[in-house]
C-alpha cells in the first residue's frame, strides 16, 4: 500500500489546490506585493494548506512507519505558519516555534543521547536555519516547489539504494506533494505556498535528512549537498547583508534568484535553470553516496557556486550602473 503514497499526495494536493482557488477561501489569504516581491498583483497564498493535506494523506498510508518527533513538530509548524500567513505574527513568536520544533526533533530522535551536546546543538541550529532559509528562497514561481521535488526525491533514491523502501516512499511522498503543488505554481503561478508550506518543507529537509543519517542511509554531508542550491544562496546573501550592517529580518530582494528576475530573466527561465542545478547536485550526491566525505565533489561544486556568484555579482553591478544612467 505504501507505494501508492506519492500518487495520493500528488493528486490530493493538486485537486485541493484547484478547489481552494475556485472557492472563497482562495481570497482569504493573499500575497500582497511588497518590497521583497517579484510579482505585481495579489496571488492566493494557500498552496501550503493543500500541500500539507496531500502530504499527510499520503503518509496516512504508511502511518506505522512514521516517527512522532517528525510529525508532531511538523504539524505544529504548519499551524503556527498558517496563523502567520493570516495574521503576520511577530518574528519572536515565529522563531520560538522554529526553535521548539527543532528541539523536539533533536531530543525526540535520541540525537542528544547518542552524540552529545555539541552535535545536538549543531543539528538544532541547522534545523532552524533550514526551516527559515526555505522561506527566504520561496519568492519566485516554481522555485521552492521544485527544490522540494528534486531534494526529497534524492533522499528517496538514496534510501532505495540502501534497500529501505519505506523510507524512500516517505520522501517520495513529500516530493510528490510538491509536484502536485507545482501544477498551479509553475509560471505563471496561480497560487503560492505561503509560510504554511515553506516553513514545514524547510523543517522536513533537515528532519528527514537527520533521520536518514541516523539509519545509516547516508553521511551527514548528503543533505547539505542535495539542498545546496538553497543553502548557498540564502547563506551567502545573509552573510553579505550582515557584513553590510543590514537588518537580517528585513524583507529584501537580494537573493541571487531574485536579482536574476530583476535583471530580466523570466520566472520560468530562473526555475528551469535552478532545476538543472538541483538535478546536477542531486545526481553527484547519489554518485558519491558511499564516500565518507567526497572532497572532489564538494570542491567542484564549491568552484561552480563561486564562479556563478562572481558572474552574477558583476552582472548586477553592470545592471545597477545602467539603471542609474537611465535614471
Amino acid at each position: 500500500m505504501s507505494h501508492y503514497s506519492p500518487i495520493v499526495a500528488a493528486l490530493v494536493t493538486m485537486l485541493l489546490t484547484t478547489l481552494i482557488l475556485i472557492s472563497k477561501f482562495g481570497k482569504v489569504i493573499e500575497d500582497i506585493p511588497n518590497e521583497r516581491s517579484l510579482h505585481d498583483a495579489p496571488v492566493p497564498r494557500i498552496g501550503g494548506v493543500a500541500m500539507m493535506a496531500g502530504l499527510l494523506a499520503g503518509w496516512a498510508l504508511v502511518l506505522t512507519s512514521l516517527m512522532w518527533w517528525i510529525v508532531v513538530p511538523l504539524i505544529g509548524l504548519f499551524v503556527v505558519s498558517l496563523m502567520d500567513d493570516m495574521h503576520n505574527l511577530p518574528v519572536k513568536q515565529r522563531l520560538l516555534a522554529h526553535l521548539t520544533a527543532a528541539a523536539i526533533l533533536v531530543f525526540g530522535s535520541g540525537l542528544f543521547a547518542q552524540h552529545g551536546v555539541i552535535v545536538a546543538l549543531i543539528i538544532l541550529l541547522f534545523t532552524v536555519w533550514m526551516t527559515n532559509l526555505y522561506n527566504f528562497m520561496d519568492g519566485s514561481d516554481g522555485l521552492a516547489g521544485g527544490m522540494a521535488l528534486f531534494g526529497f526525491s534524492m533522499y528517496g533514491f538514496a534510501a532505495l539504494m540502501s534497500h529501505d523502501d519505506t523510507q524512500a516512499m516517505l520522501n517520495f511522498t513529500i516530493g510528490a506533494a510538491a509536484l502536485g503543488f507545482l501544477y498551479n505554481n509553475f509560471h505563471p503561478a496561480k497560487v503560492f505556498m505561503g509560510d504554511a508550506g515553506s516553513i514545514p518543507l524547510g523543517f522536513l529537509a533537515a528532519g528527514m535528512g537527520l533521520w536518514g543519517w541516523q539509519q545509516g542511509h547516508w553521511a551527514a554531508w548528503f543533505p547539505l549537498l542535495v539542498f545546496s542550491p538553497f543553502i548557498v544562496d540564502a547563506s551567502v546573501t545573509l552573510v553579505k547583508r550582515k557584513l553590510r550592517g543590514a537588518r537580517v529580518t528585513e524583507a529584501h530582494r537580494e537573493h541571487y534568484y531574485q536579482r536574476l528576475v530583476q535583471m530580466g530573466w523570466s520566472h520560468r527561465k530562473v526555475a528551469l535553470t535552478e532545476y538543472a542545478l538541483m538535478l546536477g547536485v542531486g545526481i553527484s550526491a547519489l554518485y558519491a553516496l558511499q564516500d565518507e566525505f567526497p572532497w572532489l565533489v564538494f570542491s567542484v561544486w564549491g568552484g561552480i557556486y563561486a564562479a556563478l556568484m562572481l558572474l552574477l555579482d558583476a552582472a548586477w553591478r553592470r545592471f545597477e550602473r545602467s539603471q542609474h544612467a537611465q535614471g
